[in-house]
Parts: C-alpha cells; structure tokens; sequence
C-alpha cells in the first residue's frame, strides 16, 4: 500500500469533521497513535471488542474470501476498479464465493471515510465504498486536511447522507477508537502487513491480478 499522509513528529491534530478532531503520531501502521480528543491513551486497547466487518454474498457459498483494504491506499482503489467489480459479478453475486470487506486503518483521513462509509448502514456502505475508491484521488488532500473533510462531506451527500446524519458520525470518537482498536487487531492476528490482501479459505495472499485470483477460485470450485 501507498501511505497517502506523511505525519509531522509528536501529536498532530488535523482538522475536524463535525468538530472532531483526528490525531496521530510520526508513525503510520498498525498501532498508529490515538485518534480523536477522547483517546488520551498512546495505544490500542487489546481488550475491545471489534467491529463487525460488512459481508457480501450467500454465507453458505463454497468459498470464503476476506478483502483487507485501505481507503486511503492507491493500490486498493485499482483493486476495486480492476478486480473487485469483477469478482463481484462472476463470484458472489453467483453464489460461489461469500466475501468479507476488513477494514484496515492506517492513517487519520481512511477512518474518516471509514466513519462516513459506516454511517450508511448496511444499505449503503458498499456504495459509499466505490464512491470512496473511484473519487479516492479527488476527495484526498494530503496538503489539506480541511478541504478532505469537505470531499467527505459531499460523498456523503451524493450517497443519500443527511448532515444531521453525518455530523452524528463524524463526530463519534467511540466509533473511530473502535475501529482503530480492531484494524490493530485484525492486522495482528492475521498478519496483514499490506493492502489490499486477500484471506481465501483461510490462507492468505497479496494483492493480485483478476486473472490470478480467477485461476485460484476455479481451481477450488473445481476441486
């Protein structure tokens, strides 16, 4: 993955959507630093429970396939364009493959549009998605974070999102610990050390073309 945000040294607090604040230390990766005013603690609490990852497709499909993304990743908004949309349309909406969407947060501006995508509900966090991975180079302004909050703002907008709705969202501090709490968690416990990667059946892989991941999914349907 393509770290889009370069974090200046110590604690750094960017600016707000809804009037919360982000922040995060000189490191990027699993175990980045507090986000939020109410996260006064330097790192995740190993203990929280984790969110529920947004699933696609029959859960009783013979293959099971978890994607760990990263809004922010410039890798994973090809993936989507070029693979995802594929796999899509020939695998889960067949039946033939139940897929996992594993939210992995790096950096202050993904939770951000973690926290909006969410705000959507099941309904409309899928959509919100492929808004955030086509629009990813428009919406992200790594010189400005105050114009992203405004990019956000009007992607939600577009999905349908009242502000009441968003301000709710955006301004959830317990929301956004959570998900930086189980981004740690999951990128830990399955040793996710890029993005996008790919758990299928258990066994996990890097990023890869259509045409690969294809041979992968045919040869255990056919097996």
């Amino acid at each position: 993955m393509i770290r889009i945000l370069t974090l200046s040294l110590g604690m750094i607090a960017l600016a707000a959507l809804g009037g919360f604040w982000l922040a995060a230390s000189s490191q990027s990766g699993p175990g980045m630093a507090p986000v939020g005013a109410a996260l006064a603690q330097e790192t995740a609490n190993p203990d929280a429970a984790m969110i529920a990852p947004y699933t696609l497709g029959n859960p009783d499909a013979p293959i099971k396939l978890t994607e760990y993304a990263s809004f922010t990743c410039g890798h994973c908004a090809h993936f989507h364009d070029d693979v995802f949309k594929k796999l899509k349309a020939e695998y889960i909406d067949t039946g033939k493959v139940y897929f996992t969407y594993r939210e992995i947060y790096w950096d202050p501006y993904a939770i951000w549009a973690g926290m909006l995508a969410r705000c959507g509900g099941e309904m409309r966090f899928f959509g919100i998605v492929s808004i955030l991975y086509e629009k990813q180079r428009e919406w992200i302004d790594p010189k400005d974070s105050a114009k992203t909050a405004d990019n956000l703002r009007q992607i939600g907008r577009t999905a349908g999102l009242t502000e009441d709705a968003m301000n709710a969202c955006l301004s959830d501090a317990a929301m956004a610990t959570a998900l930086r709490d189980t981004s740690d968690q999951i990128s830990k416990r399955d040793g996710i050390e890029g993005t996008p990667s790919m758990m299928i059946d258990g066994e996990l892989h890097k990023n890869m073309s259509y045409s690969k991941l294809k041979e992968i999914l045919d040869a255990k349907l056919a097996g």
